[in-house]
């Protein structure tokens, strides 16, 4: 990838403003495992900032796994399994994501296909009236900007809100703490499944029939219907029921 495709950096904010638009370049796979990273003084030059400001931004990356730097070798981008996915600043990072790496969707889409049933079933044993009203809440607004096109993000915000819902409602301190982690990288999942499907009537649908699992005490009609969901994400974004790329 060539520096002049990035975006120069705003002159507020510093080497966190700067870390962010290389973060955003590695996380939407603009650099790939074992490429070699712009050396120090060539981003000085396109960013037009210091070195201390690069070298600050560097260290930020390569704190939350995304870049290894060797003496003699330079820079070099690490494999995605080696990137701390779980990291605070790594998902704030994703929550600015508009197209994220291949392998991250996939990696992202297989946790919650291992992760959500059970959840579903959880919930469907925990959930309190105030859960139920959260994720009935986060439903209605789903149905309400489902037919315009141009509410897809905020249709989006409002599929994530119910998944989150969920998550809260296992009443289980570690899924919920998950949850809360990994929203930045489901929301872009959502968010590129919407906008690569022609309609959302079926996938309201799906959705529906797990509220109504939750709502009826019905925890193996919560795990069907959750898994039915993830079908149909699966098939928005390309990928089989596994997780594994289809087109």
């Amino acid at each position: 990838m060539s520096l002049s495709e990035l975006p120069l950096a705003p002159k507020s904010g510093g080497s966190r403003a700067l870390a962010t638009i290389l973060a955003h370049a590695i996380l939407s796979g603009r650099w790939g495992s074992g490429d070699l990273f712009p050396r120090e003084l060539d981003l000085c030059e396109h960013f037009g900032v210091s070195r201390n400001r690069v070298r600050n931004a560097l260290a930020e990356l390569t704190s939350n796994g995304l870049i290894e730097r060797t003496a003699g070798r330079g820079t070099v981008v690490r494999p995605l399994e080696e990137w701390n996915l779980l990291d605070p600043q790594m998902s704030e990072w994703m929550a600015g994501l508009e197209a994220p790496h291949p392998q991250l969707v996939r990696e992202v889409f297989a946790f919650r296909l291992s992760a959500e049933p059970f959840i579903g079933e959880l919930a469907a044993l925990s959930a309190t009236a105030q859960d139920l009203a959260n994720i009935e809440r986060a439903f209605e607004g789903m149905c309400d900007s489902a037919a315009d096109p141009a509410r897809r993000e905020e249709h989006a915000e409002h599929d994530v809100a119910f998944h989150d819902a969920i998550y809260r409602a296992s009443h289980n301190l570690v899924w919920r703490q998950m949850g809360r982690l990994l929203r930045p990288s489901i929301i872009a999942l959502i968010q590129r499944s919407h906008h690569q499907a022609d309609s959302l009537a079926d996938s309201l649908e799906r959705h529906r029939q797990l509220l109504d699992a939750i709502r009826l005490r019905q925890p193996e009609a919560a795990r069907d219907a959750t898994e039915r969901v993830l079908e149909r994400t699966a098939a928005d974004l390309g990928l089989d029921p596994d997780g594994r790329v289809t087109c």
